[in-house]
């Protein structure tokens, strides 16, 4: 199943095609994460991976099953709710390293930035074709 969406957030770099989220968060209108949902999956199923892997990273991350993730899609939880009300952030995020959209992941200060950014590598990281047992850092 496709999934689009008629929020297209702006552009990380002039030189790098990819939508930038963090951008936009906090500003007028707050991002929400039924906004950028649909933005994953997309980027995940371009390169052959699924949703239910998207699904799978999620609930690694936050502790959020099945119908809490739903019921945050269902509410248009902004993104700043959706990772404070995470019922159990897991313990290994501190594990995600590297750089997206010209910042290195461990050393961004705003904590929900940096939850974002958790996210975004490790959607990258399935995209990229790499081994779900790797990007759950087991």
């Amino acid at each position: 199943m496709k999934y689009s969406a008629k929020y297209t957030p702006p552009l990380c770099h002039k030189r790098v095609k990819t939508p930038c989220f963090v951008r936009v968060i906090g500003g007028k209108d707050s991002v929400r994460h039924l906004s950028l949902y649909p933005h994953y999956i997309a980027k995940a199923e371009k390169k052959g991976r699924t949703k239910q892997e998207v699904d799978e990273l999620i609930f690694w991350l936050t502790g959020y099953d099945a119908e809490g993730l739903q019921a945050v899609l269902d509410n248009k939880t902004t993104i700043e709710t959706f990772f404070a009300a995470a019922p159990q952030m897991n313990p290994n995020a501190v594990k995600i390293t590297g750089v997206i959209c010209g910042d290195r992941v461990e050393e961004i200060k705003d904590k929900v930035i940096q939850q974002v950014r958790w996210l975004d590598k490790l959607i990258d990281e399935l995209a990229k074709g790499k081994a779900m047992e790797k990007i759950l850092r087991a």
